[in-house]
């Protein structure tokens, strides 16, 4: 097994080649201590080639793949048990840097992401660390998403409207399910007139590591405000509603206090300043600690084909 280290800013991963022939056992030994020390790593030569082949890779490294995407708010589809497409979000737009389902009370702790098809061009999946993000902040910045936390707010229609429906969201047509789950969830929530869902849920900004001990940015705020859609999207979408609660999704800190653009685009800086993009090759894994790193999507061209599995 052959280890090469790349960077950028204060993220840091390992690509390990994998030669042919290599033990099982010793692969996730070694992918393990990588990932215990950097929180991604990427691993090169094995034989994906399908949805299958991906799930027998990501079931050799322990916890079973999460089968459900319920209460997920990224287009994306089940391709097979515990395999979805990583995202369906148009090609040409950036998916920004971020921790998956951060707005969620529970939230996959590993992502595993593999390459069936590279893109033409783009469409590498940057990783960032949570610690050097945080650390690259602004200490105002850095202090009001730790003292506050952030509220997210989702307004689900019921079948007919901007974003994902509820039925969508959360795989059912019914409603008491939806109700026990966002109950058990913690999330305050209430049934509209027009048959549509508002949701409020209110979670940290930043996180403790629970196997390192350090402080990590934790949060999706940024996805969340209209401020950061682009090419003027945001100002698009809030000349046809009557306020921005009416948006798909808003994010507000935890008490209730509108989030400056200027505080998000300071993250957004902060990320791109920390992101390491290495571009796909057919076949390849990578693994990722949700806590200790962000995650993205490069706009691409050609017909890139990554899917994932968490757990």
């Amino acid at each position: 097994m052959r280890l090469a280290r790349s960077s950028a800013g204060g993220t840091m991963m390992t690509i390990a080649h994998i030669d042919p022939g290599t033990p099982p056992a010793d692969v996730r030994a070694e992918a393990e201590s990588l990932l215990a020390q950097d929180g991604a790593v990427l691993l090169r030569g094995f034989d994906i080639a399908d949805a299958d082949a991906f799930h027998r890779a990501v079931t050799c490294f322990g916890a079973p793949p999460l089968d459900s995407y319920r209460g997920g708010n990224t287009p994306r589809s089940s391709i097979s048990t515990g395999v979805f497409t990583s995202t369906e979000y148009p090609a040409r737009y950036e998916i920004t840097l971020h921790n998956e389902m951060s707005y969620a009370r529970q939230y996959p702790r590993r992502l595993f992401f593999g390459c069936l098809t590279p893109a033409e061009s783009g469409g590498a999946t940057p990783v960032c660390s949570g610690r050097a993000l945080l650390a690259d902040l602004p200490a105002p910045v850095r202090d009001r998403f730790a003292e506050l936390g952030v509220v997210y707010h989702q307004h689900l229609h019921g079948g007919a409207g901007l974003g994902k429906s509820w039925q969508d969201t959360f795989e059912t047509d019914d409603k008491s399910v939806v109700d026990e789950f966002l109950t058990g969830a913690d999330a305050r929530f209430e049934w509209t007139a027009d048959g549509g869902l508002r949701v409020r849920q209110h979670r940290p900004g930043v996180l403790t590591h629970p196997d390192t001990g350090h402080a990590v940015w934790f949060n999706q705020a940024d996805q969340w405000h209209p401020a950061t859609l682009p090419d003027g999207e945001g100002d698009d979408l809030l000349s046809i509603v009557d306020g921005p609660e009416d948006l798909p999704h808003w994010v507000t800190y935890g008490d209730g206090s509108h989030i400056p653009a200027a505080d998000l685009a300071a993250v957004r800086a902060a990320g791109d300043r920390n992101k390491l993009a290495v571009p796909w090759r057919r076949g390849d894994l990578m693994i990722v600690d949700n806590l200790a790193a962000l995650h993205g999507r490069q706009p691409f061209t050609g017909s890139r084909k990554v899917v994932v599995s968490m757990t």
